[in-house]
């Protein structure tokens, strides 16, 4: 398959040029190889290591949601220079989606979750940059069971702010790093709010809110976009396709 072929898909499919996103992410293709696609990559991030996995696993479109520039404008030095090297070297094109993979309702992170949790009739939640990027579901499920099936779904302890109901009514899901905005999720209505993670203060404003603030990793919330993203390239170009996975705790 044609790269172009490939990115003119994604662009579409993702509605790239239509949602709004932080300047950094560069969403689309960040990189371009020789302009032939035959194995599909996907991973959370663009790193050295990540970059390095997908070449020795002679993959040659990688697909991620934290792209190459995400630190911002710098020079082409030291370890940036060793991976573009790294990636022309291998003639490795990379592709970055970050809000529009969010935000997808067929594959994208939030859905994703939301669905792995057994949540139904889901609402758009978490308006940001034009967009609502999150999804939010009425229920009535103890919190303790919530907290069951999200470490059962991500494979990891969570962390946990118990300061709304133990009857949960309606929880807001915003995967990796939106625990600075416990406010506005609680101003949108939920008494639950799951992101990936947040900083030290979160913790007493949750408690002032009244809001259940519940924190699966950053990384640990923001696989599932980029592996629903890869199998549905690789089914749909006929090619294979492997998951980078590069965890970082966090």
């Amino acid at each position: 398959m044609k790269l172009q072929e490939v990115v003119a898909f994604l662009d579409g499919f993702l509605n790239v040029s239509e949602i709004q996103d932080y300047p950094n992410a560069l969403n689309g293709l960040q990189l371009e190889n020789d302009g032939r696609v035959r194995k599909v990559g996907a991973a959370v991030d663009a790193s050295e290591p990540v970059l390095r996995a997908a070449v020795e696993a002679q993959v040659d479109l990688l697909i991620v949601h934290h792209g190459l520039f995400w630190g911002g404008l710098t020079r082409v030095t030291g370890p940036v220079y060793r991976k573009f090297h790294l990636a022309i070297t291998a003639n490795l094109a990379v592709y970055s989606a970050h809000l529009p993979l969010d935000l997808h309702p067929a594959v994208g992170n939030n859905v994703l979750l939301a669905h792995r949790l057994g949540l139904t009739e889901l609402k758009p939640f978490f308006l940001e940059r034009g967009a609502c990027i999150g999804v939010a579901a009425e229920v009535r499920l103890m919190r303790d069971e919530l907290v069951r099936r999200l470490e059962q779904t991500l494979q990891r302890k969570v962390w946990m702010a118990a300061a709304g109901p133990v009857e949960i009514h309606r929880v807001g899901i915003v995967t990796g790093g939106a625990g600075a905005e416990v406010g506005k999720a609680a101003a949108e209505g939920v008494d639950t709010f799951i992101t990936g993670e947040g900083p030290h203060h979160t913790f007493g404003l949750a408690e002032e809110l009244r809001v259940n603030l519940i924190y699966g990793g950053h990384y640990a919330t923001e696989t599932f976009g980029v592996c629903a993203l890869g199998e549905m390239l690789s089914q749909k170009l006929g090619v294979p396709w492997v998951f980078i996975d590069r965890p970082s705790g966090l």
